[in-house]
């Protein structure tokens, strides 16, 4: 079972994040949420090989110091696009099973991983770990990789399942809440911040002064006194 990260461009990272964080402060959490993420992966049983699908040099070198392969994309045409580019290869390959994961769920951790392989079916399979919100889908597993078409947008996670079904599937889904928590929107930031974690995403922001900045370090001094 190869776990495939798609990771963008880092002068487009988190654009919805552009009224509250500017451009140099958006790549540096985007920056820390991808090693989050590749920390738990890394960290995981039950995995044969990670690989980041880029064509940024920063990510490539990333990868590199967690183990992780590189599957070079020939242009940043967005998550589905990345998934679909490491689904012909991995298939190509031989490679029986995927799990996908998006790079800003700096909450997910090495048991939440094994947790969803845990409760993975004999194939052909779906395994989906939803948004928060239901909404989006953070982390698919399939067996084999093409098993069911993936579209990933912020409403995805139901037709995600529609699609497994149309398939003769019957998706498993597994709520966790590391997972459940992407980073993508002003919302999503503030959620984050109010909940200081032990991730290198949330290192950034208190060392960066960026929690500070939006009201949250005051926020904490208050509650502990």
């Amino acid at each position: 079972m190869w776990a495939v990260v798609p990771v963008k461009d880092l002068g487009a990272a988190k654009e919805r994040l552009a009224n509250v964080l500017a451009p140099a402060e958006r790549q540096g959490l985007f920056r820390a949420m991808v090693e989050d993420v590749l920390a738990a992966l890394a960290a995981a049983r039950g995995l044969d090989a990670v690989a980041v699908v880029t064509r940024d040099a920063w990510a490539a070198a990333l990868a590199a110091r967690y183990g992780a392969r590189v599957m070079p994309e020939p242009a940043n045409r967005g998550h589905t696009a990345a998934v679909d580019h490491a689904i012909a290869a991995l298939v190509a390959s031989g490679v029986r099973a995927m799990l996908t994961v998006p790079g800003d769920v700096p909450l997910a951790t090495a048991a939440e991983i094994e947790a969803l392989i845990a409760a993975h079916r004999a194939q052909p399979a779906m395994t989906i770990a939803p948004a928060a919100d239901r909404r989006g889908s953070n982390a698919v597993l399939l067996t084999p990789p093409g098993a069911v078409p993936l579209r990933f947008g912020p409403d995805s996670f139901y037709p995600h399942l529609d699609a497994a079904r149309a398939r003769g599937i019957e998706p498993t889904v597994v709520e966790l809440a590391g997972l459940a928590r992407d980073v993508d929107t002003p919302e999503d930031l503030a959620a984050f911040l109010a909940a200081p974690s032990a991730t290198r995403a949330y290192a950034y922001l208190a060392a960066s002064g960026i929690a500070a900045r939006l009201g949250f370090r005051a926020r904490r001094d208050r509650a502990a006194s």
